[in-house]
């Protein structure tokens, strides 16, 4: 059962053209247009929201200590750090700064061979919503905007 769309009244609805327009309409509604038969398959309901989950790799923020205590564990300098990843030295400062963040890409170079852990796993949930859903409503959009 759905809502007739002239009426509103809630009761088996028929297809029918009123006034150039098809619409959705109970028995009563009906005589106001001319009612048409279209076989449609049922509509398999959608669910109005999807939740997502994404996994993002992120840099641990204490980069620049761990990066740091590692190296002086080796007992390397910075620029002899920079020599043996084919990094700069200057690459090597502004990250032991925090100034300059890693790439993932670095920051795995930088794990393997300082034997650290940079980068960590991030799960994200996002709640989504399906546009095409005909019961959605105003009301969704602004719940899903809080």
């Amino acid at each position: 059962m759905a809502d007739c769309e002239i009426c509103g009244e809630e009761r088996d609805l028929a297809r029918a053209i009123v006034e150039g327009s098809l619409l959705n309409v109970c028995e009563d509604c009906a005589k106001f247009g001319n009612v048409i038969l279209v076989n449609q398959p049922k509509k398999e309901e959608k669910p109005v929201k999807k939740v997502t989950t994404e996994i993002i790799n992120i840099i641990n923020p204490d980069y620049p200590g761990l990066i740091k205590n590692a190296r002086e564990k080796l007992g390397l300098k910075q620029k002899e750090l920079a020599l043996k990843l084919n990094e700069k030295e200057s690459l090597m400062h502004k990250l032991e700064t925090g100034s300059l963040q890693p790439t993932i890409l670095l920051a795995r170079k930088l794990e393997r061979f300082l034997k650290i852990n940079l980068v960590e796993l991030y799960q994200e949930s996002r709640e989504t919503l399906n546009l095409k859903d005909e019961k959605l409503t105003i009301g969704d959009l602004v719940k899903l905007r809080k």
